[in-house]
């Protein structure tokens, strides 16, 4: 009977098997779809590489000259910290010297047995002696009263000193830590543009590279070949004039002497490479460049951007002369030294060597006249 037995009809229609099965694998298709293309990862363009590129060097100069500053004050607490040593250290040496005295005087006292004035004028037949004798111990108790306020003296101020080192002490830990901070921030601004420049052909890179060195003015004339642009001992130096922000054209002389020296160094520094954190003879930063420029001069800047544009006298872009500072961005973090004609010197960025570049390659923040 088994064999005659007829299956039981499925709830699904034949039409609906199918459908549903359809159904299936077209979601199967399309989570395929979607996760391989989820995982993809979409390859940018030169123009986006390039805007990333330059948001990250910007963000790395702005951690250099963070680290510049934590680096500068580290410096002068190290300074500070050695000094207060020092004079702990000689106080010490005064401190044991008094004790030594006044351990000198208490032997002194025991050897004599300590006897009373009174006691030593009845023991004395000689009235005389015995009033020289009081004279002398006299003198002796003043000494001593002098060596006990000496060894008080050296004792508070060197209490002193231990808590001012431990201050400095502390505020040099927080500026290393700080230090750490944004050297760790410049390298891992710096690894990241490398890696998106990997990801280039070598047509995009050759593109990206002329892009850069037409934004850079790396076409720019440095006035290298040029006698008079390296500045005379009068006080004088002129400098060509190439693309300009403000229409300013034709030689332009430098207003000092101390002006065309620093603009003389600088120019002596072309080519040399950009480094973060360098302040020469070999590389620099860009604030490190117009430190050293103007300290050839004779005129000491401070190590940052954002103080360097309080050390002289602000003025406006229309009377920029040839030995300002100019800065760039609305961070304050990049720097260069005006040599007229609508043109800087200054170190732009690593891959990026000194060079003479026109001012409105970047957003100008300001300008400061110094020396």
């Amino acid at each position: 009977m088994a064999a005659h037995r007829k299956s039981k009809p499925s709830p699904l229609g034949g039409s609906a098997v199918r459908t549903a099965a359809t159904l299936a694998l077209a979601s199967a298709a399309t989570a395929t779809l979607f996760e391989g293309s989820g995982h993809a990862d979409p390859r940018p363009t030169t123009a986006q590489v390039k805007a990333k590129v330059d948001r990250l060097y910007e963000e790395a100069e702005v951690a250099t000259e963070r680290y510049n500053g934590a680096k500068e004050k580290a410096d002068e607490a190290r300074t500070a910290l050695d000094r207060l040593r020092d004079e702990a250290a000689r106080r010490t040496e005064r401190l044991n010297t008094a004790r030594d005295g006044l351990g000198a005087m208490a032997a002194a006292q025991y050897r004599t047995g300590g006897l009373d004035p009174a006691v030593q004028l009845a023991l004395t037949s000689d009235p005389d002696q015995y009033l020289e004798r009081a004279a002398l111990a006299e003198k002796a108790g003043e000494r001593q009263a002098v060596a006990v306020t000496a060894v008080r003296r050296e004792l508070a101020a060197i209490r002193r000193l231990r808590g001012e080192s431990a201050g400095k002490l502390t505020a040099l830990r927080a500026h290393e830590a700080e230090l750490r901070r944004q050297k760790a921030a410049v390298v891992g601004k710096l690894a990241e543009a490398r890696t998106l420049l990997a990801r280039l052909t070598d047509e995009e890179r050759a593109r990206y590279e002329a892009a850069a060195a037409a934004r850079n003015g790396s076409g720019a004339s440095t006035g290298a070949d040029d006698p008079s642009a390296t500045g005379t001992g009068g006080g004088t130096a002129t400098v060509r004039a190439g693309r300009s922000s403000g229409g300013v054209r034709g030689p332009v002389t430098a207003p000092n002497a101390r002006a065309a020296e620093a603009i003389s160094f600088a120019r002596a520094q072309l080519g040399k490479p950009y480094v973060w954190g360098a302040t020469g003879p070999s590389a620099y930063d860009c604030s490190g460049l117009t430190q050293a420029a103007w300290r050839a001069a004779g005129v000491t800047l401070p190590r940052t951007t954002y103080t360097q544009i309080n050390a002289g006298q602000r003025v406006s872009r229309s009377q920029l002369a040839p030995g300002d500072l100019i800065f760039f961005y609305s961070g304050i973090s990049h720097v260069g030294l005006y040599i007229g004609g609508g043109q800087m010197i200054h170190a732009p960025r690593p891959g990026a060597p000194v060079r003479v570049a026109p001012i409105d390659e970047m957003p100008f923040a300001g300008a400061t006249r110094v020396g």
